[in-house]
């Protein structure tokens, strides 16, 4: 790893050359500078982690220096070395953003110690950066899985809805992923560079999930020994996902109205009120429109959540993204298991493709994950998949004909493809057969070289349905279609 780098800045020689020799001897790659112009002609050639400084400079001062760092380098830290007398100088450029300041004469520990507080310093903002890089690719929504048309929509909702602060109201079975459209929307907003909250309801007892939502005071209940602060003022100037909203007694439910109203809490205990900017993000898997009407859940807050919603379909329902799904699962879970798995054999994925999925998302992950532990092989084999999903399966599921030597997804798309065209005849019917937009699915058509169908080519038969996306489909090794089995699905 290389040294990290200091630029000092002294118009006094001597001054530079001591600080110089103290610094090399501690390991860093110390360069100098007389005038606040060479630093910051240095600080462009070669950004530095720690800038120590004088005050008092010839032309523009210690304190220009600081603003420029600031707008060069704003993960640096700027260290100020100043006289007695201009100590209350000092202090002003620590307002202004400066790490510390010294004091002359100077004494080399006090140097050493301060240099080596702003380096870790500068280290942490650096890997915080880098955490925060990652989390934003992450959850991009080039990772959000799925090419079926319901999730095409689900994207397009996310990136509308994103740039906004409007509540947002995320629908769908347990496993779907709800909270990984949340992380999408915060990560692709204007919050981003603050960290994402979320709380589940369901799994905190009421009394308890009040104080972890609005804080409270110190002796506010029995075990309240300190003040402690909630998670609407920890998510001011982020967003908040409130899990399983649904499960929210009505008492909460009146205390978040109006938290969300006046943008303002009281912690548990308190009397002040506390401003807060929290973007509100919920996800249930429960009927909110039944739960009001029950008198289960407020009518109020009921309408003042579900400014915007986004509803996630089950994988039962897309079943065309499985092939990705898996391949996506297999190189996470391989890579952090350090297995040498690669792929998966056809028959694994054809009982992946009739299997329901009554856990969704999460389950197929977990199936992955388990599989990728138990392979022997570089393939996934229908053996390393739980009991329930190879012998399990289901009529209304997508099953497919995959042949003896195995498959890619391109392969499988393309027959996909084919299958669909050939027994819809038009591309409308088709797109809809596999859950597209006739957008996307023209799109695929033209990834593959393939066309649409010739004019005056014969459709699908009568009895084959008008393309119902509920049809299982099946094709044959060479990819030329087959009638589907109506009684069960065939692999």
């Amino acid at each position: 790893m290389e040294p990290d780098r200091v630029l000092v800045v002294d118009d006094e020689p001597r001054q530079l050359e001591i600080l110089r020799t103290i610094l090399s001897r501690e390991g860093y790659d110390v360069d100098t500078a007389a005038t606040t112009e060479g630093a910051a002609a240095s600080l462009r050639d070669a950004p530095a982690a720690v800038i120590l400084t004088d005050l008092k400079l010839p032309g523009r001062d210690g304190i220009d220096l600081l603003e420029e760092a600031s707008r060069v380098v704003p993960q640096s830290c700027v260290i100020i070395m100043t006289a007695h007398g201009t100590i209350d100088t000092a202090v002003e450029a620590m307002k202004k953003g400066a790490f510390d300041y010294l004091t002359k004469p100077l004494v080399r520990d006090t140097v050493v110690l301060a240099v080596r507080r702003a380096i870790e310093k500068t280290r942490l903002l650096r890997e915080n950066l880098a955490l925060q890089m990652q989390l934003v690719d992450r959850f991009s929504l080039a990772n959000v899985i799925g090419d079926h048309g319901k999730m095409q929509e689900v994207s397009r909702m996310v990136m509308k809805v994103a740039p906004s602060a409007s509540t947002v109201v995320i629908y769908g079975e347990s496993g779907t992923g709800k909270e990984l459209i949340a992380r999408a929307i915060h990560y692709n907003s204007p919050r981003a560079s603050r960290p994402f909250h979320a709380i589940n309801c369901a799994a905190i007892p009421e009394p308890l999930l009040e104080s972890e939502l609005f804080g409270h005071e110190k002796g506010s209940f029995t075990g309240a020994v300190a003040r402690k602060i909630g998670l609407f003022e920890q998510a001011s100037g982020s967003t908040l996902l409130l899990d399983e909203v649904g499960d929210l007694g009505l008492a909460l439910q009146a205390k978040l109205l109006r938290a969300l109203q006046e943008k303002e809490i009281r912690r548990v205990g308190g009397n002040a009120p506390v401003p807060i900017d929290v973007r509100i993000l919920a996800a249930t898997n429960k009927n909110l429109t039944r739960l009001m009407q029950e008198g289960r859940f407020r009518e109020d807050l009921y309408y003042r959540l579900n400014v915007l919603t986004i509803s996630l379909p089950p994988l039962r329902e897309r079943t065309t993204d499985i092939p990705r799904l898996v391949d996506h699962f297999i190189a996470r879970h391989a890579t952090a298991s350090g297995k040498p798995v690669h792929g998966i054999d056809r028959q694994a994925l054809s009982a992946l493709l009739r299997y329901p999925w009554p856990g969704n998302v999460r389950q197929l992950e977990s199936a992955i994950e388990r599989a990728v532990l138990l392979a022997e092989g570089p393939s996934i084999a229908v053996e390393d998949l739980p009991q329930e999903v190879h012998e399990g399966s289901d009529d209304g599921v997508l099953a497919v004909e995959l042949p003896d030597t195995g498959i890619s997804f391109e392969v499988l798309e393309r027959s996909l493809l084919q299958q669909a065209l050939r027994k819809s005849g038009n591309v409308s019917r088709a797109a809809r057969l596999l859950g597209m937009t006739r957008r996307t699915f023209q799109y695929r058509l033209e990834k593959f070289g393939l066309s649409r169908p010739a004019q005056g080519e014969a459709a699908a038969p009568a009895e084959w349905g008008e393309g119902e996306p509920d049809d299982p489909l099946e094709v044959a090794p060479d990819g030329a279609p087959t009638a589907p089995n109506r009684a069960r699905p065939k692999v």
